[in-house]
């Protein structure tokens, strides 16, 4: 009995150490971590077949299987040279879908030429977001699509008509060429805006409305709603319209046909330097009566400029011909925020000048730079003083400020050349004649204590005398 219950716990022991995940030797199972994971549940197309040339709505079901773990920033890009992405860039944004949600995805497309006799055509999808802890996941899916073709028929005696692709009739609106009156835009800006507008297409586009800011979405039949062209939703954050709503009707463009239309706009004045896109849509009718959209971007750049006032801080004063004088000039900051200026240069024709060029630096809102120029004019008259400060705008463009301060240049002073006979040039002054009695009686006045100076000479009016008197001695006085 004994022998039996031992060879019993010894078999027990070995079953314990050979048993996967038992016994002593047996591996702990590693948790199982959960996180979002976002699949293509399925995708469908709002045409039963297309071809060459066709315009197509996709749609993608996209779903995450994860039972706790929310997806945020979901971020869905089409990149295919194939199938060309209309109305968006391609990249769509969906923000955040929840644990074990699912949501749908449209993005219309234009099949290209070079899947010409293809029978499939391939769409790459690639997905991006982040999970609750803040990690980042990418997924890469591939749609196939297949397309309808045409095949030539094979040769046989009896003669048959050969099947071709039937060509698309579309009309297709585009903006050759764009430009404003106002250069360069700055934010308060008023200026005109105006568009060449051509249809590259095959067919008339009738009864056309231009949508500002665009935020017009076609309707998916095609079929002209009632109630008109809604341009409520478009984006004028930036860019508004003045004078007029942002519907402007263009009417009908033939194929092949360009036209040019002008609308009046404002830059917010709220608007910081920078380059800024305004969507523009056109829709319109084709021949068949169907509603279609045409979405076009342009780019505008705002810059804020300095604002300077450059002049005299001071009356110079009367400036002569050949002689050096002082010019006070002085630089002021009128704009709203800090500008740095580069070099102030100081220039003038006819004219030679000292201490003309300075380094400016950082002006702040309301402060002012002074530089004190020496100036010698070569003649006299009306002159110019011209001022020009270096800059660098918003987009690293070297740019100048001038100004131009006149100012009059009188005649200088007559310089005596050297070897010129003395008093030459100068009024001649006789000296006054006296009598014997006006002798006598100045003697008598220098006895009282009284003036008995010479009676100064009569110079006429306007005149300077510039010759001194020869003095007459006078006898000594006697007295006590």
């Amino acid at each position: 009995m004994t022998r039996r219950y031992h060879l019993i716990l010894l078999v027990g022991l070995l079953l314990m150490l050979i048993m996967p995940g038992q016994g002593v030797f047996a591996q702990t199972p590693a948790p199982v971590t959960d996180r979002p994971l976002v699949v293509i549940n399925g995708y469908y197309l709002d045409k039963d077949t297309i071809a060459v040339g066709d315009s197509f709505n996709l749609f993608v079901e996209l779903k995450n299987i994860s039972a706790t773990q929310d997806a945020s920033n979901l971020i869905l890009s089409f990149i295919n040279d194939s199938f060309l992405p209309q109305e968006t860039g391609g990249v769509v944004a969906l923000g955040m879908l929840a644990a074990g949600g699912d949501r749908t995805v449209t993005q219309r497309f234009l099949v290209s030429s070079s899947l010409a006799g293809q029978p499939v055509g391939t769409i790459p999808l690639n997905l991006s977001y982040t999970g609750p802890d803040g990690t980042q996941y990418s997924e890469r899916f591939t749609i196939t699509l297949q397309l309808r073709i045409y095949y030539r028929a094979a040769f046989t005696p009896t003669p048959s008509p050969t099947p071709t692709l039937a060509p698309v009739v579309r009309p297709q609106l585009v903006v050759s060429s764009y430009r404003t009156d106002v250069n360069p835009l700055q934010p308060g800006s008023l200026f005109k805006l105006s568009l060449d507008v051509r249809n590259l297409g095959n067919a008339d586009a009738r009864s056309v409305t231009m949508v500002l800011g665009g935020g017009v979405a076609p309707d998916p039949g095609g079929t002209p709603q009632p109630g008109g062209v809604s341009g409520a939703g478009g984006d004028l954050s930036v860019f508004a319209p003045v004078g007029s709503s942002n519907l402007v009707f263009l009417g009908d463009v033939p194929a092949g046909a360009s036209l040019s239309t002008t609308s009046d706009l404002v830059v917010n004045v709220s608007a910081n330097p920078g380059a800024y896109t305004l969507k523009i849509s056109f829709v319109y009718t084709d021949p068949k009566g169907l509603r279609l959209v045409d979405d076009q971007i342009i780019t505008l750049l705002i810059y804020r400029l300095p604002v300077l006032e450059v002049n005299f801080y001071r009356d110079p004063g009367p400036l002569f011909s050949g002689q050096p004088n002082i010019l006070p000039i002085q630089v002021v900051n009128l704009g709203k925020t800090t500008v740095v200026l580069g070099n102030m240069t100081v220039s003038a024709e006819g004219a030679e000048l000292q201490n003309n060029t300075v380094l400016v630096g950082a002006l702040d809102p309301g402060g002012f730079y002074t530089l004190d120029t020496t100036f010698t004019p070569m003649q006299a008259g009306e002159m110019t003083i011209k001022v020009v400060l270096n800059y660098t705008d918003d987009f690293n463009q070297p740019r100048q400020v001038e100004q131009i301060i006149p100012v009059v240049v009188q005649e200088g002073a007559p310089v005596i050349e050297p070897g010129m006979p003395s008093g030459e040039g100068e009024i001649p002054v006789q000296p006054v004649q006296e009598t014997f009695w006006q002798k006598v009686w100045r003697f008598m006045r220098g006895l009282l204590g009284l003036d008995s100076a010479l009676p100064q000479p009569v110079v006429p009016e306007g005149e300077a005398p510039v010759q001194e008197f020869e003095s007459v001695p006078v006898p000594p006085l006697k007295g006590p």
